[in-house]
């Protein structure tokens, strides 16, 4: 798929190759869905290049530093060094924070509210008036 071009976006994530596939969001988005993406800053970085204005880019974030290690720790999904990588690779994506256009705070226990500001974000952005005449209002130029 990278050969053919076929990723909207794609990285090396924690060792593992993560990808966007076009055809995917051209399927959802024809059918009149809003997409919504998870992605990493490198693949944030990208995907701003690719779409510009056409995308909005929220960045999802715990409400401290020590909470955000806490829930780590707390899944006990990882080993020890894995950990180490994944604190310290999330310590340096806050330092990116300023580059989104919204921040999600989700507190823990309160992930409802971080949905309803998610869903918030998104409705505001569709009453947006358009910029361009005659533009579709979610329609990113994915070729």
């Amino acid at each position: 798929m990278v050969d053919k071009d076929e990723f909207l976006e794609y990285a090396l994530v924690y060792g593992d190759y993560k990808g966007v596939p076009k055809q995917q969001i051209r399927d959802f988005m024809a059918k009149g869905y809003d997409v919504v993406l998870r992605v990493d800053i490198q693949g944030a970085q990208t995907l701003r290049k690719v779409l510009g204005k056409s995308a909005v880019f929220v960045f999802l974030m715990a409400e401290s530093e020590v909470d955000m290690v806490e829930r780590l720790v707390d899944r006990n999904t990882e080993t020890k060094e894995s950990l180490l990588v994944r604190i310290s690779t999330a310590k340096e994506e806050m330092k990116h924070v300023r580059n989104f256009d919204y921040v999600v705070v989700n507190a823990k226990g309160k992930l409802e509210n971080a949905v309803k500001l998610l869903e918030s974000i998104i409705d505001a952005e569709k009453a947006k008036a358009l910029k361009v005449e005659g533009a579709p209002a979610n329609t990113p130029a994915i070729k």
